[in-house]
């Protein structure tokens, strides 16, 4: 598994400004939309691409298409959705599916209650939209479940994570073709499973449900 924190000083900025419990939910959500795009041209660089000849208004030249099938986005539900808009106005071509996961707040696993994805995800590059890397319960069966519908080759984009998380996703997906991008790496995670200093809870914050 490969891990990489997007070092930027404009995704530190709109992190601090998430980060603050003053933020309200229409700027949470404007904020995550930008975060996400910058997040999103981290995560993309490996994205397949095919060499095309175009003719410009002068010349003829080379240049690239993305390569198809289309790489799929799996927001997971619900928070995940406030990541989708900034993750497809950069790649406005990709397929998007569905994938709907609860976590128990006494075991903190997570289980399947929607999905809405492809049978079959062979030669598909996966990116998968969920905005807290914090246990890993949840992205841990979210990734198993492309898995086990194919895929290959996997990316998952976290707003934060925690040490915790990412030390039980590299346990439980040890040599499973999966990059994680995040905006940052926290501290720890506290009694509850919370991430620290973290942000809250990222879908109560982006629906304005505290």
């Amino acid at each position: 598994m490969r891990v990489h924190v997007a070092n930027h000083p404009l995704i530190t900025h709109k992190l601090t400004l998430l980060r603050d419990k003053k933020t309200d939910s229409p700027t949470f959500r404007y904020l995550t939309e930008e975060l996400v795009t910058l997040l999103a041209y981290e995560a993309t660089r490996d994205i397949r691409t095919d060499k095309v000849t175009i003719e410009t208004p002068v010349a003829t030249t080379v240049g690239a298409h993305l390569s198809k099938p289309r790489p799929i986005v799996v927001p997971i539900l619900r928070a995940g959705l406030g990541m989708l808009e900034g993750m497809t106005r950069l790649i406005p071509s990709a397929e998007v599916g569905f994938l709907g996961m609860v976590r128990d707040e006494k075991t903190l696993q997570a289980t399947t209650y929607a999905n809405r994805l492809p049978e079959d995800l062979t030669g598909r590059q996966c990116y998968i939209l969920d905005p807290m890397l914090a246990t890993g319960g949840t992205l841990i069966a979210a990734t198993r479940f492309l898995l086990d519908k194919g895929a290959t080759d996997i990316t998952i984009i976290c707003i934060l994570a925690a040490p915790e998380g990412v030390a039980a996703l590299e346990k439980a997906l040890d040599g499973a073709p999966i990059t994680v991008v995040m905006g940052a790496l926290d501290e720890r995670l506290n009694e509850h499973g919370y991430i620290v200093p973290g942000l809250g809870d990222a879908g109560d914050r982006l629906y304005g449900t505290v």
